[in-house]
């Protein structure tokens, strides 16, 4: 049964979650990193929200990890890298907190209009400063949105609702989504300059980083309101702290800044800038939808095989998954072939995908395959980190999907190229649910993989069949089956013989000195 630590605290029914779906679940909460790192190994996954550092140190201590879950969408306190490297999926529920943040951002936008807070202390110490509080209305203003996602799209929909115009700033946004939203689409340039408020919706990238700088500051209308419930380090705090003071910005609202926990900051104490603890997902409903949603994430990736939300490998549903499984298992023993017969470094593995696989989601299936191609060559190699391996080893990786069906309803063929030769194997699917291997170069063949097998390529000669019957059965090892392609052009003869044993290395010699044996190689299948 597969086990996860869940290290920060957390709704109580993510662990219901947990057990409704068979995995076993142990709460440990305010671990040091010296204990999380003694006790991490015995576990299959860890579910965190932000207190808990899954560091480099972490994930090289956790031997059993394979998943790490982050209640909420930043996942700034895990190391991907570290983690993808080590071929563990890294998960987050960036929708369950949604409406909870658009929620802040709205609410921050009203506040900030109507000088909410300065007038709650303000009544609160006993002063009666009616006409001091002058706000706007917030009706027909222009709302600018930098980014326009899950998020930043109910944000454009509440305030539609309060009647204001939306622009956005997003260039990942089409025409047609902008059109659905009701949104006008705009250059930032011309959003600084119409907009009365800016709220930010955006991930912190190198790319938007401080993309409320100095400069862009200057360019926005005189009077400008600024909410920012995203990331700390898309406005250049400093600059904001001058506009701010020479009346160029009317006022700010921050959920979130550069440095967190913030305790000192240049916008604390202006009367101006209204802050808050980072409490955008802070509602006890979206703390009960990300608990959930994670446990629910972890469990179908620990149970079922299912990858939803991941940030280092692709989606597969559990539907997917069902439909997927018999090709990834083909994948993955075409792979391991080819690995397995590659005598020199590899430079370019080539996979086409013909009839039905290519009109599913191939990403996983190409993962599964440089998996298996890898697996003789890289330890601890699996379908998460094996296309960082195949990166930094120089390997070019490339797909072709064509749906045209040829000899068979449904193909896969790999294709290498390594410093001294290449091969292909291609193979497919009997029932549906069946590997088989059908080809080897121009050789065409019809094998069921087993666990142990040999792969010979010798002269198309008589007796030589007999011969390795001979050679093995004087070592008392049973031939499960033989299975037999001919070449009539280079008059080589290709076999794949399924064994019920190991062969030792010895009796793999043997066979290789036959003078009529251009290639013997003991091969193994996990099945």
């Amino acid at each position: 049964m597969p086990k996860v630590l869940i290290s920060d605290k957390m709704s109580p029914q993510a662990v219901d979650m947990f057990k409704q779906k068979g995995v076993e679940v142990d709460v440990k909460t305010n671990l040091t990193p010296d204990e999380l790192k003694a006790c991490i190994g015995e576990y299959d996954g860890l579910a965190v929200r932000s207190s808990t550092k899954a560091t480099k140190e972490i994930i090289e201590a956790a031997k059993n990890l394979k998943v790490i879950g982050r209640a909420g969408i930043g996942i700034d306190n895990v190391d991907v890298a570290a983690a993808t490297a080590k071929g563990i999926v890294v998960m987050n529920t960036p929708f369950g907190n949604s409406v909870t943040t658009a929620e802040h951002a709205i609410s921050l936008m009203m506040s900030l209009a109507r000088q909410i807070p300065e007038a709650n202390a303000s009544t609160h110490a006993g002063k009666w400063e009616k006409s001091k509080f002058m706000g706007v209305e917030i009706t027909g203003k222009t709302l600018g949105l930098i980014g326009c996602g899950n998020i930043g799209s109910i944000v454009a929909n509440r305030a539609q609702g309060l009647k204001m115009k939306v622009m956005v700033y997003d260039p990942f946004l089409t025409n047609e989504k902008a059109v659905d939203l009701n949104v006008t689409k705009v250059e930032l340039e011309d959003l600084l300059k119409k907009a009365d408020f800016i709220s930010l919706h955006t991930p912190l990238t190198e790319g938007t980083r401080n993309i409320l700088s100095r400069e862009n500051m200057a360019k926005t209308k005189k009077g400008v309101r600024i909410i920012n419930c995203a990331r700390g380090g898309l406005i250049d705090e400093q600059a904001l702290h001058d506009a701010l003071v020479s009346g160029h910005v009317a006022g700010a609202a921050l959920d979130v800044f550069a440095e967190e926990p913030a305790k000192a900051n240049p916008l604390f104490g202006l009367e101006n800038v209204i802050c808050t603890p980072h409490l955008g997902a802070s509602t006890s409903e979206a703390q009960e939808n990300v608990a959930i949603q994670v446990a629910e994430q972890m469990a179908a990736y620990l149970t079922e095989g299912s990858v939803v939300n991941a940030v280092n490998v692709p989606s597969v549903s559990a539907e997917d998954a069902a439909k997927l499984g018999p090709y990834l298992q083909l994948g993955d023993y075409l792979g391991t072939l080819a690995g397995q017969l590659a005598s020199s470094a590899i430079k370019l593995i080539k996979i086409e995908y013909e009839g039905s696989v290519s009109k599913l989601n191939i990403k996983p299936i190409t993962a599964t395959i440089l998996k298996g191609v890898l697996s003789p060559l890289v330890e601890s190699v699996n379908m998460i980190n094996a296309p960082i391996v195949a990166k930094e080893r120089n390997m070019s990786v490339s797909e072709t999907l064509n749906d045209r069906q040829q000899d068979y309803k449904t193909l896969i063929r790999i294709t290498l190229q390594t410093e001294k030769q290449m091969l292909s194997v291609a193979g497919t699917l009997f029932g549906g649910t069946k590997p088989r291997l059908t080809q080897f170069n121009d050789t065409q063949l019809e094998v069921c993989f087993s666990q142990n097998m040999i792969f010979i390529r010798n002269e198309d000669k008589p007796g030589l069949i007999g011969e390795i019957g001979r050679i093995l059965g004087a070592s008392n090892i049973n031939i499960g089956n033989f299975n037999l392609g001919r070449n009539f052009d280079t008059k080589e003869a290709t076999a794949l013989v399924e064994v019920d044993q190991a062969v030792p290395t010895d009796i793999i010699d043997s066979i290789k000195n036959l003078p009529v044996f251009k290639q013997v190689q003991l091969l193994h299948f996990n099945i």
